[in-house]
């Protein structure tokens, strides 16, 4: 579980989706379900990602957000030996909601999951 004690100590302040942005993106894209959201490609990029609030809301115990991801993908050739086709990334999109719990600012993270 990650931590964002910055983005729950912003919360009602001018500048809490700044704060809760740059938190954010500091953490290891492994901590986020980035794979799952795979759409074009077959592995997450170790190229960093970037995050945007779309919205946010409290109840007495957590601070829920909605925020999009875009990262990159890979797109990887066969893996074989004499294969000439270098790795190439495709630009990867994905919404997140975090609940950042208000006392201990442990941060659940749950994919968004949108039919198409």
């Amino acid at each position: 579980m990650i931590q964002l004690p910055k983005a729950r100590d912003a919360w009602n302040s001018p500048g809490f989706d700044r704060v809760l942005k740059d938190e954010l993106e500091a953490i290891d894209a492994d901590q986020l379900p980035l794979q799952q959201g795979l759409s074009l490609s077959s592995m997450v990029s170790s190229e960093p990602f970037g995050a945007i609030v779309i919205d946010s809301e409290e109840d007495t115990a957590f601070i829920r957000c909605r925020v999009s991801i875009i990262y990159a993908g890979i797109i990887a050739g066969c893996s074989c030996a004499d294969d000439p086709t270098p790795l190439d990334t495709q630009t990867e999109y994905c919404e997140l909601v975090l609940e950042i719990d208000k006392g201990s600012a442990e941060t659940r993270v749950k994919l968004i999951n949108e039919s198409h």
